[in-house]
């Protein structure tokens, strides 16, 4: 038997893209990415500014971006971007769930307010933002089914203190992501679970003043892995994938 050809790589030119969290730390290195891939992008945030910035910084290169602002925890405002994104480039390829947030405090001090505010920017956010995408989707990629990835963290494979609304936040996630990476399967939807490690990101060095920025990594790496998720062959899928920098201290 001999190898006649290489696998057709899924291509990203015109795919339009929906990126939470996109105005800065990861989710501006994944709008950059999938920008420079040739998709068209709706950098969503909930900082009109920020994600105006990432748009502008898109359109100035040559690429094509919509800046939306967006709290993904609201069903209304998350039915809204997405229409407002089909509305703008004419359809919906790629959701990428990738808005987050955390409260540091052990359990006797973290208020239920802030429980509920973490839960809902990191699982409630992104299985609204699925559900309303999902008739999108299923058009994506000129008929063949879009594509989902959900931005998880080591968070969801070890504990450490003072965190856990952030771990149960993150642990649901990547259950999420597996039981829709099994029930959007018939439709052609794709859907995979990015396991990132420790970045150099406002998420942790805004509140982390002393952390070891050498065992953190580049959020321009983790933003190729996910465009590398996005470009595999059309009869595959990767449901979870982990990226770490080579230093990583959190897992295993």
């Amino acid at each position: 038997m001999t190898r006649s050809q290489a696998p057709e790589m899924t291509q990203l030119q015109d795919q339009v893209a929906l990126v939470t969290g996109a105005g800065r730390g990861l989710g501006a290195e994944i709008a950059h990415a999938l920008a420079d891939a040739g998709c068209r992008v709706a950098v969503a945030d909930l900082d009109r500014g920020l994600a105006e910035r990432v748009a502008g910084e898109i359109d100035k290169a040559g690429g094509h971006a919509l800046p939306l602002v967006l709290d993904v925890a609201d069903a209304a405002a998350a039915r809204q971007a997405v229409e407002q994104t089909v509305s703008h480039f004419g359809s919906l390829d790629i959701l990428i769930n990738n808005a987050g947030t955390d409260v540091t405090k052990p359990i006797d001090e973290l208020a239920l307010e802030e429980w509920d505010r973490v839960l809902a920017t990191n699982l409630r956010g992104p299985f609204v933002l699925c559900k309303v995408a999902l008739e999108a989707l299923k058009r994506g990629d000129r008929g063949r089914g879009g594509q989902i990835v959900n931005v998880a963290s080591t968070a969801a494979k070890r504990c450490w203190p003072n965190a856990s609304a952030y771990h149960a936040s993150k642990w649901g996630l990547v259950g999420l992501s597996h039981a829709l990476h099994a029930e959007l399967r018939p439709h052609g939807v794709r859907v995979s679970t990015l396991v990132a490690g420790g970045m150099r990101t406002p998420f942790l060095l805004d509140r982390f003043p002393g952390i070891d920025e050498t065992k953190l990594q580049d959020p321009a790496n983790v933003a190729l892995a996910v465009r590398f998720l996005l470009t595999m062959p059309r009869e595959s899928v990767i449901p979870e994938l982990m990226v770490l920098p080579v230093q990583e201290t959190s897992w295993p």
